[in-house]
């Protein structure tokens, strides 16, 4: 058992208890090729919880300080977290998510950048809609809706792939490909809240 799998089954093993997770979609979920995986952003457990949730692994992008953390430096690349500078435009880490989605990977991105205050959804950066165009790779919109309160249910439901080759095809503004991708998820969260 790799590093990954084993802090799924650890992480997956501490929040069952905890939240009652309902997940719905995961056959939206393409088995192969690579992926943007693009969600609402309520608490700061939304990535280990996508993360554990999603039928593939996860690449996530951390906040560059923790890689220097002695104890997070050997644990975070082995979760498929890379690293990223905040507040810079960190060619790096475009360079290393683009490399991922041509690899067929999936990469795990908050759209909106940070954490929703009154769970609302923001207005996506155009970061999503750059990696959807550049990545050569499918847009899966997740909605997580909540509350993360003990022995509630906690939901995260995954929508049909976004074809983004159109948008490729006649050079759209990354702008406009975030805010499709922004509607989808808005989409989800308006047909599930109430369910």
């Amino acid at each position: 058992m790799n590093l990954y799998s084993f802090a799924k089954t650890v992480v997956f093993s501490a929040l069952k208890p905890i939240y009652r997770f309902e997940v719905i979609g995961t056959e939206n979920f393409p088995k192969d090729g690579g992926i943007l995986l693009c969600s609402n952003h309520i608490n700061a457990l939304d990535p280990p919880v996508v993360g554990i949730l999603a039928p593939r692994p996860v690449h996530f992008m951390a906040k560059a300080e923790l890689f220097n953390v002695p104890l997070l430096k050997g644990i975070l690349p082995g979760v498929n977290a890379f690293p990223v500078k905040r507040g810079l435009s960190d060619r790096d880490a475009l360079r290393t998510a683009i490399k991922l989605l041509k690899e067929g990977e999936v990469v795990g991105l908050f759209p909106e950048g940070t954490r929703s205050k009154d769970g609302t959804l923001g207005k996506g950066f155009s970061g999503a809609g750059f990696f959807a165009l550049r990545g050569e790779a499918n847009v899966v919109p997740c909605a997580i809706i909540g509350p993360y309160k003990p022995f509630k249910k906690l939901k995260v439901v995954y929508g049909e792939p976004i074809d983004i080759s159109p948008y490729r095809e006649r050079k759209a503004s990354a702008d406009e490909v975030t805010d499709i991708i922004m509607e989808n998820i808005a989409k989800l969260l308006k047909e599930h809240k109430s369910k």
